[in-house]
Protein backbone atom coordinates (compact mmCIF):
# COMPACT_ATOMS: atom_id res chain seq x y z
CA UNK A 1 0.00 0.00 0.00
CA UNK A 2 1.29 3.04 -0.78
CA UNK A 3 0.53 6.79 0.33
CA UNK A 4 0.47 10.34 -1.50
CA UNK A 5 0.19 13.58 -0.79
CA UNK A 6 -1.03 16.23 -3.49
CA UNK A 7 1.07 19.08 -2.81
CA UNK A 8 -0.81 21.42 -5.72
CA UNK A 9 -3.34 22.95 -2.71
CA UNK A 10 0.08 24.01 -0.77
CA UNK A 11 1.98 25.35 -3.94
CA UNK A 12 -1.67 27.15 -4.79
CA UNK A 13 -1.46 28.78 -1.11
CA UNK A 14 2.03 29.84 -1.69
CA UNK A 15 1.02 31.35 -5.00
CA UNK A 16 -1.24 33.22 -3.31
CA UNK A 17 0.48 34.51 -0.59
CA UNK A 18 3.37 36.15 -2.98
CA UNK A 19 0.73 38.28 -4.62
CA UNK A 20 -0.89 39.23 -1.41
CA UNK A 21 2.67 40.61 -0.45
CA UNK A 22 2.58 42.72 -3.54
CA UNK A 23 -1.07 43.66 -3.26
CA UNK A 24 -0.51 45.07 0.29
CA UNK A 25 2.85 46.98 -0.52
CA UNK A 26 0.68 48.67 -3.65
CA UNK A 27 -2.13 49.70 -1.89
CA UNK A 28 0.34 51.29 1.15
CA UNK A 29 0.51 54.55 -1.61
CA UNK A 30 -2.68 53.97 -3.28
CA UNK A 31 -6.61 53.86 -3.16
CA UNK A 32 -9.23 52.41 -4.96
CA UNK A 33 -11.82 55.42 -3.18
CA UNK A 34 -12.48 58.08 -5.04
CA UNK A 35 -15.16 59.34 -2.60
CA UNK A 36 -14.90 63.22 -0.80
CA UNK A 37 -16.40 61.53 2.44
CA UNK A 38 -13.39 59.08 2.53
CA UNK A 39 -11.71 62.10 4.75
CA UNK A 40 -13.76 61.23 7.41
CA UNK A 41 -13.16 59.06 10.13
CA UNK A 42 -10.42 55.69 8.71
CA UNK A 43 -11.93 56.53 5.27
CA UNK A 44 -14.20 54.81 2.61
CA UNK A 45 -15.54 51.75 4.79
CA UNK A 46 -14.80 47.73 2.69
CA UNK A 47 -17.32 45.23 4.77
CA UNK A 48 -15.81 41.62 5.34
CA UNK A 49 -17.76 40.62 2.45
CA UNK A 50 -17.28 38.20 -0.82
CA UNK A 51 -19.40 38.36 -3.88
CA UNK A 52 -21.36 35.98 -2.98
CA UNK A 53 -23.20 37.81 0.06
CA UNK A 54 -22.74 41.62 -2.08
CA UNK A 55 -24.24 40.61 -5.04
CA UNK A 56 -27.83 39.89 -2.25
CA UNK A 57 -27.66 43.55 -0.85
CA UNK A 58 -24.82 42.52 2.02
CA UNK A 59 -26.64 40.12 3.96
CA UNK A 60 -24.98 38.18 6.37
CA UNK A 61 -26.03 37.58 9.58
CA UNK A 62 -28.66 34.55 8.99
CA UNK A 63 -26.03 33.28 5.26
CA UNK A 64 -24.50 29.60 5.71
CA UNK A 65 -25.52 27.72 3.13
CA UNK A 66 -25.42 28.66 -0.62
CA UNK A 67 -27.21 26.84 -3.29
CA UNK A 68 -27.35 24.15 -0.39
CA UNK A 69 -23.19 24.26 0.34
CA UNK A 70 -21.69 25.45 2.90
CA UNK A 71 -20.52 29.26 2.52
CA UNK A 72 -16.90 30.97 3.28
CA UNK A 73 -18.99 34.13 5.46
CA UNK A 74 -16.38 36.39 7.07
CA UNK A 75 -18.71 38.40 8.48
CA UNK A 76 -20.15 36.12 10.54
CA UNK A 77 -17.89 33.45 11.60
CA UNK A 78 -20.57 31.16 13.20
CA UNK A 79 -20.60 29.70 9.81
CA UNK A 80 -17.55 28.05 9.87
CA UNK A 81 -19.06 25.24 11.90
CA UNK A 82 -20.77 24.26 8.25
CA UNK A 83 -17.76 23.56 6.41
CA UNK A 84 -17.48 20.32 4.86
CA UNK A 85 -14.86 21.05 2.37
CA UNK A 86 -11.98 23.59 2.28
CA UNK A 87 -12.64 26.44 0.60
CA UNK A 88 -10.58 29.06 -0.88
CA UNK A 89 -11.57 32.28 -2.36
CA UNK A 90 -9.50 35.17 -3.84
CA UNK A 91 -10.92 38.27 -6.23
CA UNK A 92 -10.37 41.44 -7.66
CA UNK A 93 -12.45 44.81 -6.75
CA UNK A 94 -13.02 47.66 -9.53
CA UNK A 95 -15.22 50.67 -9.29
CA UNK A 96 -16.32 53.20 -11.77
CA UNK A 97 -17.43 56.67 -9.58
CA UNK A 98 -18.87 59.65 -11.03
CA UNK A 99 -18.83 63.33 -8.82
CA UNK A 100 -21.32 65.82 -9.27
CA UNK A 101 -21.71 69.18 -7.69
CA UNK A 102 -23.69 72.42 -8.38
CA UNK A 103 -23.68 71.38 -12.58
CA UNK A 104 -20.05 70.03 -12.54
CA UNK A 105 -19.05 66.44 -12.78
CA UNK A 106 -16.02 64.00 -13.24
CA UNK A 107 -15.29 60.16 -13.70
CA UNK A 108 -13.05 58.00 -12.04
CA UNK A 109 -12.19 54.29 -12.18
CA UNK A 110 -9.97 51.93 -10.53
CA UNK A 111 -9.31 48.31 -9.88
CA UNK A 112 -6.88 46.07 -7.58
CA UNK A 113 -6.61 42.79 -5.67
CA UNK A 114 -9.47 42.45 -2.80
CA UNK A 115 -9.22 39.57 -1.17
CA UNK A 116 -7.82 35.94 -0.28
CA UNK A 117 -9.76 34.34 2.44
CA UNK A 118 -9.82 30.25 2.92
CA UNK A 119 -11.57 28.09 5.30
CA UNK A 120 -11.58 24.14 6.08
CA UNK A 121 -12.95 22.15 8.51
CA UNK A 122 -11.93 20.47 11.75
CA UNK A 123 -14.44 17.67 11.78
CA UNK A 124 -14.08 14.06 11.24
CA UNK A 125 -15.70 11.50 9.34
CA UNK A 126 -15.94 9.51 12.17
CA UNK A 127 -15.24 11.20 14.91
CA UNK A 128 -16.24 14.06 16.83
CA UNK A 129 -17.26 17.71 15.44
CA UNK A 130 -14.46 19.87 15.82
CA UNK A 131 -15.95 23.09 13.91
CA UNK A 132 -14.25 25.14 11.45
CA UNK A 133 -11.54 27.31 10.64
CA UNK A 134 -11.05 30.47 8.50
CA UNK A 135 -8.23 33.14 7.64
CA UNK A 136 -7.44 35.55 5.07
CA UNK A 137 -6.50 39.22 4.28
CA UNK A 138 -8.67 41.79 2.70
CA UNK A 139 -9.40 45.77 2.77
CA UNK A 140 -10.53 47.54 5.93
CA UNK A 141 -10.95 50.96 4.49
CA UNK A 142 -9.69 53.67 1.75
CA UNK A 143 -8.87 57.09 1.54
CA UNK A 144 -9.23 58.79 -1.87
CA UNK A 145 -10.32 62.22 -1.76
CA UNK A 146 -8.84 65.23 -4.51
CA UNK A 147 -9.86 68.86 -3.98
CA UNK A 148 -8.88 72.11 -5.71
CA UNK A 149 -9.19 75.52 -5.88
CA UNK A 150 -7.22 78.62 -7.50
CA UNK A 151 -6.55 81.27 -5.47
CA UNK A 152 -3.89 84.71 -5.45
CA UNK A 153 -2.30 86.32 -2.94
CA UNK A 154 -0.22 89.94 -4.57
CA UNK A 155 -1.61 89.09 -7.98
CA UNK A 156 0.19 85.66 -8.30
CA UNK A 157 -1.85 82.85 -8.76
CA UNK A 158 -2.07 79.54 -7.19
CA UNK A 159 -3.40 76.03 -6.54
CA UNK A 160 -4.40 74.82 -3.29
CA UNK A 161 -5.18 71.25 -3.20
CA UNK A 162 -6.15 68.47 -0.38
CA UNK A 163 -5.20 65.27 -1.10
CA UNK A 164 -6.02 61.57 0.47
CA UNK A 165 -5.37 58.40 0.01
CA UNK A 166 -4.27 54.92 1.29
CA UNK A 167 -5.49 52.27 3.21
CA UNK A 168 -5.98 50.08 5.71
CA UNK A 169 -5.89 46.29 5.62
CA UNK A 170 -7.03 43.89 7.58
CA UNK A 171 -5.81 40.20 7.96
CA UNK A 172 -7.63 37.56 10.22
CA UNK A 173 -8.43 34.24 11.39
CA UNK A 174 -10.92 33.06 13.00
CA UNK A 175 -13.20 29.66 14.59
CA UNK A 176 -16.73 28.72 14.35
CA UNK A 177 -18.14 25.40 16.31
CA UNK A 178 -21.79 23.94 16.95
CA UNK A 179 -22.22 24.29 20.64
CA UNK A 180 -26.06 22.51 20.36
CA UNK A 181 -27.61 20.52 17.79
CA UNK A 182 -28.66 23.34 14.92
CA UNK A 183 -26.41 26.62 17.18
CA UNK A 184 -22.86 27.85 16.33
CA UNK A 185 -20.86 30.03 17.71
CA UNK A 186 -17.51 31.77 16.13
CA UNK A 187 -15.44 34.89 16.05
CA UNK A 188 -12.62 36.35 14.26
CA UNK A 189 -9.29 37.61 15.49
CA UNK A 190 -7.93 40.36 12.95
CA UNK A 191 -4.64 42.59 12.71
CA UNK A 192 -5.33 46.37 11.23
CA UNK A 193 -2.30 47.75 9.50
CA UNK A 194 -1.87 50.35 6.73
CA UNK A 195 -1.31 54.21 6.35
CA UNK A 196 -3.71 57.19 5.72
CA UNK A 197 -1.54 60.13 3.96
CA UNK A 198 -3.78 63.58 3.59
CA UNK A 199 -1.69 66.31 1.80
CA UNK A 200 -2.29 69.88 1.64
CA UNK A 201 -0.35 71.55 -1.33
CA UNK A 202 0.35 74.67 -2.64
CA UNK A 203 2.00 75.44 -6.24
CA UNK A 204 2.24 78.10 -8.10
CA UNK A 205 2.12 76.69 -12.18
CA UNK A 206 3.09 79.81 -13.58
CA UNK A 207 6.29 81.41 -11.15
CA UNK A 208 9.10 79.29 -12.23
CA UNK A 209 10.95 80.54 -9.70
CA UNK A 210 8.78 80.12 -6.75
CA UNK A 211 8.68 76.49 -5.22
CA UNK A 212 5.77 74.45 -3.85
CA UNK A 213 4.83 73.52 -0.79
CA UNK A 214 3.62 69.88 0.26
CA UNK A 215 2.87 69.49 3.75
CA UNK A 216 1.87 65.34 4.31
CA UNK A 217 -0.02 64.20 7.42
CA UNK A 218 0.82 60.34 7.31
CA UNK A 219 -1.57 58.72 9.90
CA UNK A 220 -0.01 54.97 10.70
CA UNK A 221 -2.87 52.42 11.62
CA UNK A 222 -1.70 49.22 13.90
CA UNK A 223 -3.96 47.19 16.13
CA UNK A 224 -6.26 43.75 16.95
CA UNK A 225 -10.00 43.68 16.54
CA UNK A 226 -12.26 40.88 17.86
CA UNK A 227 -15.35 40.55 15.79
CA UNK A 228 -18.49 37.18 16.81
CA UNK A 229 -21.23 35.61 15.82
CA UNK A 230 -23.87 33.41 16.55
CA UNK A 231 -26.29 31.44 14.48
CA UNK A 232 -29.76 28.90 14.86
CA UNK A 233 -29.76 26.54 12.19
CA UNK A 234 -33.56 24.68 11.78
CA UNK A 235 -34.90 22.93 9.15
CA UNK A 236 -38.75 23.49 8.07
CA UNK A 237 -40.12 20.24 6.82
CA UNK A 238 -38.26 18.38 4.24
CA UNK A 239 -37.17 21.04 1.88
CA UNK A 240 -37.12 24.26 3.77
CA UNK A 241 -34.75 25.77 6.10
CA UNK A 242 -34.15 28.65 8.50
CA UNK A 243 -31.30 30.01 9.32
CA UNK A 244 -31.65 33.18 12.38
CA UNK A 245 -27.91 34.65 13.15
CA UNK A 246 -26.74 38.12 15.10
CA UNK A 247 -22.83 39.25 14.38
CA UNK A 248 -21.41 42.01 15.55
CA UNK A 249 -17.96 43.85 16.95
CA UNK A 250 -16.96 45.35 20.48
CA UNK A 251 -15.51 48.99 20.47
CA UNK A 252 -12.50 47.85 19.44
CA UNK A 253 -9.34 50.00 20.08
CA UNK A 254 -6.34 50.35 18.00
CA UNK A 255 -3.34 52.91 17.82
CA UNK A 256 -3.05 56.09 15.19
CA UNK A 257 0.15 57.33 14.99
CA UNK A 258 0.19 60.86 13.66
CA UNK A 259 3.32 62.48 12.03
CA UNK A 260 3.68 65.76 9.69
CA UNK A 261 6.44 66.23 6.87
CA UNK A 262 6.53 69.57 5.36
CA UNK A 263 9.04 69.78 1.71
CA UNK A 264 9.52 72.53 -0.82
CA UNK A 265 8.62 70.99 -4.38
CA UNK A 266 8.96 71.63 -7.54
CA UNK A 267 6.13 69.90 -9.97
CA UNK A 268 7.37 66.78 -12.51
CA UNK A 269 4.45 66.78 -15.10
CA UNK A 270 6.05 63.21 -15.72
CA UNK A 271 4.25 61.81 -12.78
CA UNK A 272 0.77 63.12 -13.79
CA UNK A 273 -1.63 65.00 -11.81
CA UNK A 274 0.11 66.60 -8.54
CA UNK A 275 3.46 64.83 -9.40
CA UNK A 276 5.91 66.36 -6.77
CA UNK A 277 9.27 65.71 -6.44
CA UNK A 278 10.76 66.80 -3.19
CA UNK A 279 13.46 70.03 -3.22
CA UNK A 280 14.17 70.21 0.53
CA UNK A 281 12.04 69.31 3.72
CA UNK A 282 11.00 72.08 5.84
CA UNK A 283 9.78 70.71 8.92
CA UNK A 284 9.36 66.94 10.93
CA UNK A 285 7.34 66.59 13.54
CA UNK A 286 5.23 64.01 15.73
CA UNK A 287 1.90 65.01 16.14
CA UNK A 288 0.40 62.42 18.06
CA UNK A 289 0.32 58.57 19.73
CA UNK A 290 -3.17 57.82 20.77
CA UNK A 291 -5.38 54.89 21.13
CA UNK A 292 -8.82 55.67 18.90
CA UNK A 293 -12.21 53.38 19.72
CA UNK A 294 -13.63 51.89 16.64
CA UNK A 295 -17.23 51.55 16.51
CA UNK A 296 -19.18 48.95 18.07
CA UNK A 297 -21.55 47.28 15.91
CA UNK A 298 -24.46 44.78 15.98
CA UNK A 299 -25.97 42.78 12.50
CA UNK A 300 -28.99 40.61 13.27
CA UNK A 301 -30.73 38.95 10.14
CA UNK A 302 -31.88 35.74 8.89
CA UNK A 303 -32.34 33.35 5.58
CA UNK A 304 -35.01 31.20 4.46
CA UNK A 305 -34.23 28.42 1.81
CA UNK A 306 -35.87 25.52 -0.37
CA UNK A 307 -33.14 23.49 -0.95
CA UNK A 308 -30.47 24.48 -3.69
CA UNK A 309 -33.57 26.37 -5.39
CA UNK A 310 -33.66 29.71 -3.88
CA UNK A 311 -32.90 31.89 -0.93
CA UNK A 312 -34.48 34.87 0.57
CA UNK A 313 -32.80 36.73 3.41
CA UNK A 314 -32.40 40.27 5.52
CA UNK A 315 -30.15 42.13 7.63
CA UNK A 316 -30.57 45.09 10.02
CA UNK A 317 -27.18 46.79 10.77
CA UNK A 318 -26.24 49.15 13.29
CA UNK A 319 -23.00 50.71 14.19
CA UNK A 320 -21.91 53.65 16.81
CA UNK A 321 -19.10 55.71 15.71
CA UNK A 322 -20.16 58.67 17.91
CA UNK A 323 -17.19 57.23 20.17
CA UNK A 324 -14.79 57.54 17.24
CA UNK A 325 -12.13 60.06 18.20
CA UNK A 326 -12.00 62.08 14.68
CA UNK A 327 -9.41 64.62 13.51
CA UNK A 328 -9.27 67.79 15.20
CA UNK A 329 -11.33 70.35 13.49
CA UNK A 330 -13.68 67.40 12.10
CA UNK A 331 -16.97 67.25 12.83
CA UNK A 332 -17.69 64.74 15.06
CA UNK A 333 -18.79 61.02 13.54
CA UNK A 334 -22.81 59.73 14.54
CA UNK A 335 -24.95 56.19 14.14
CA UNK A 336 -25.01 54.02 11.04
CA UNK A 337 -28.27 52.49 10.57
CA UNK A 338 -29.10 50.26 7.66
CA UNK A 339 -31.26 47.13 6.03
CA UNK A 340 -30.28 44.69 3.40
CA UNK A 341 -32.29 42.51 1.64
CA UNK A 342 -31.85 39.90 -1.29
CA UNK A 343 -32.08 36.61 -2.23
CA UNK A 344 -30.86 34.13 -5.13
CA UNK A 345 -31.90 31.51 -6.94
CA UNK A 346 -31.06 28.52 -9.70
CA UNK A 347 -33.74 27.50 -11.92
CA UNK A 348 -33.38 24.25 -12.46
CA UNK A 349 -30.54 22.50 -10.64
CA UNK A 350 -31.07 19.22 -12.75
CA UNK A 351 -31.15 20.94 -16.15
CA UNK A 352 -28.18 20.04 -18.49
CA UNK A 353 -28.79 23.49 -20.10
CA UNK A 354 -25.94 25.68 -18.16
CA UNK A 355 -28.03 28.77 -18.31
CA UNK A 356 -30.10 26.61 -15.56
CA UNK A 357 -27.85 25.90 -13.20
CA UNK A 358 -26.23 29.19 -12.94
CA UNK A 359 -27.07 31.09 -9.42
CA UNK A 360 -28.88 34.30 -10.02
CA UNK A 361 -28.32 37.04 -7.11
CA UNK A 362 -30.38 40.69 -6.60
CA UNK A 363 -30.71 42.88 -3.73
CA UNK A 364 -30.65 45.89 -2.49
CA UNK A 365 -29.31 47.87 0.78
CA UNK A 366 -29.96 51.67 2.41
CA UNK A 367 -28.01 52.99 4.87
CA UNK A 368 -28.26 56.31 7.27
CA UNK A 369 -24.46 57.25 7.29
CA UNK A 370 -22.14 58.06 10.09
CA UNK A 371 -20.98 61.18 8.31
CA UNK A 372 -22.57 64.53 8.77
CA UNK A 373 -21.47 67.32 6.18
CA UNK A 374 -22.95 70.89 7.38
CA UNK A 375 -25.17 69.25 9.84
CA UNK A 376 -27.02 67.29 6.74
CA UNK A 377 -26.49 63.69 7.78
CA UNK A 378 -25.72 61.51 4.55
CA UNK A 379 -27.41 58.50 2.76
CA UNK A 380 -26.29 55.52 1.01
CA UNK A 381 -28.15 52.61 -1.32
CA UNK A 382 -27.28 50.37 -3.72
CA UNK A 383 -28.78 47.92 -5.71
CA UNK A 384 -27.44 44.95 -6.27
CA UNK A 385 -27.02 42.34 -8.85
CA UNK A 386 -24.77 38.61 -9.02
CA UNK A 387 -24.05 35.29 -10.92
CA UNK A 388 -22.56 32.71 -9.29
CA UNK A 389 -21.36 30.78 -12.43
CA UNK A 390 -20.07 26.83 -12.09
CA UNK A 391 -17.05 25.48 -13.64
CA UNK A 392 -16.75 22.00 -14.25
CA UNK A 393 -15.96 19.31 -11.81
CA UNK A 394 -13.13 17.36 -11.55
CA UNK A 395 -11.21 14.66 -9.23
CA UNK A 396 -14.57 12.47 -9.59
CA UNK A 397 -17.11 15.04 -8.50
CA UNK A 398 -14.82 15.84 -5.05
CA UNK A 399 -13.54 19.22 -6.32
CA UNK A 400 -15.93 22.06 -7.58
CA UNK A 401 -15.53 25.37 -8.47
CA UNK A 402 -17.52 28.66 -9.31
CA UNK A 403 -16.80 32.44 -10.96
CA UNK A 404 -18.80 35.04 -8.62
CA UNK A 405 -19.77 38.21 -9.74
CA UNK A 406 -21.29 40.79 -8.00
CA UNK A 407 -22.22 44.06 -9.26
CA UNK A 408 -23.63 47.45 -6.72
CA UNK A 409 -25.17 50.47 -8.36
CA UNK A 410 -25.01 52.89 -5.82
CA UNK A 411 -25.79 56.58 -4.90
CA UNK A 412 -24.11 58.96 -1.95
CA UNK A 413 -24.85 62.17 -1.43
CA UNK A 414 -26.68 64.36 -2.91
CA UNK A 415 -26.34 67.74 -4.35
CA UNK A 416 -28.35 70.04 -2.41
CA UNK A 417 -26.92 71.95 0.26
CA UNK A 418 -24.51 72.63 -2.33
CA UNK A 419 -22.90 68.82 -1.29
CA UNK A 420 -21.40 65.98 -3.68
CA UNK A 421 -23.79 63.68 -4.98
CA UNK A 422 -21.63 60.13 -6.09
CA UNK A 423 -22.76 57.46 -8.22
CA UNK A 424 -20.66 54.74 -8.17
CA UNK A 425 -20.36 50.96 -9.87
CA UNK A 426 -18.48 48.37 -7.68
CA UNK A 427 -17.68 45.18 -9.59
CA UNK A 428 -16.12 42.25 -7.73
CA UNK A 429 -15.12 38.97 -9.37
CA UNK A 430 -14.40 36.15 -6.93
CA UNK A 431 -12.67 32.64 -7.78
CA UNK A 432 -14.37 30.00 -5.17
CA UNK A 433 -12.54 26.84 -5.18
CA UNK A 434 -13.94 23.71 -2.87
CA UNK A 435 -11.87 20.93 -2.64
CA UNK A 436 -11.09 17.59 0.18
CA UNK A 437 -7.65 19.60 0.55
CA UNK A 438 -4.84 18.12 3.04
CA UNK A 439 -6.87 14.81 2.97
CA UNK A 440 -4.33 11.66 2.32
CA UNK A 441 -5.63 9.31 -0.91
CA UNK A 442 -4.02 5.74 -0.53
CA UNK A 443 -4.01 2.94 -3.71
CA UNK A 444 -2.75 -0.25 -4.12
Amino acid sequence: MRRIFRNRQLFTLLGIGAMLLGYTETRAQSSTSHSPYSQFGLGQMREDQLPQTRSMGGITSGVRYQSGLPILNISNPASYSAFSLAILDAGLYGNVTQLAKSGSQGHTADFAFSHFAFGFTLNKTNGPKLGGVSFGLMPYSDVGYNTASTRQIDNIPYKSSLVGEGGVNKAYVGYGVSILPGFSIGANAGFLFGNLYDKSMIEFPFEAGMYNTVQTRTRQIRGATFDYGAQYFKALGNKMNLTIGYNGSLNNTVNSKTSSLTTLTQTDPSLGDNGQVAIDTSAMDMLSNRNINLPLKHSVGFTLSKGVNWSVGADFKYADWSIFQTEQGQPKLGKNMGIAVGGQFKPDPTSMKYLNVVDYRLGFRYNKSHISVDNHRLTDMAVTVGLGLPLPENNFGRTFSNVNISAEFGQQGTMNYNLVRERYININLGFTLNDAWFKRRSYD
